[in-house]
């Protein structure tokens, strides 16, 4: 699967956990996604906590991903993140959320969805 992966595709979209989830390497299916996606050669492009990562403490076990799109406000363990690209989606948070959380959007430029960090 590793070579298909890397001959076939020119990127990866890893989105297959969520913030909430608790992975552990014997639970399957994640499991063997994960196994396969460390080991591709492409470049990974996580979604909000990529996938393995506990989204408070960081990496841990988890993938490597060269790209990673923050949704809504950037998680505990972007700090963490050592990729290419970190992006930020979720210009329309609503404030009393941004003030619960104590959040700092960043300014999104137009009508841009999405910005670069």
């Amino acid at each position: 699967q590793v070579q298909l992966i890397n001959d076939a595709y020119n990127a990866v979209v890893d989105a297959v956990l969520g913030a909430e989830a608790e992975v552990t390497e014997g639970t399957e299916p994640c499991a063997a996604i994960l196994a396969t996606l460390k080991h591709i050669r492409i470049p990974i492009v996580s979604l909000d906590v990529p996938s393995g990562w506990d989204a408070e403490s960081g990496g841990s076990g988890g993938i490597s991903p060269d790209v990673l799109v923050s949704l809504a406000a950037p998680k505990e363990c972007a700090r963490r993140f050592l990729g290419r690209q970190h992006f930020v989606a979720g210009r329309f948070l609503p404030y009393d959320v941004q003030r619960k959380f104590e959040l700092n959007p960043p300014e999104y430029p137009g009508t841009e969805c999405v910005v670069a960090l």
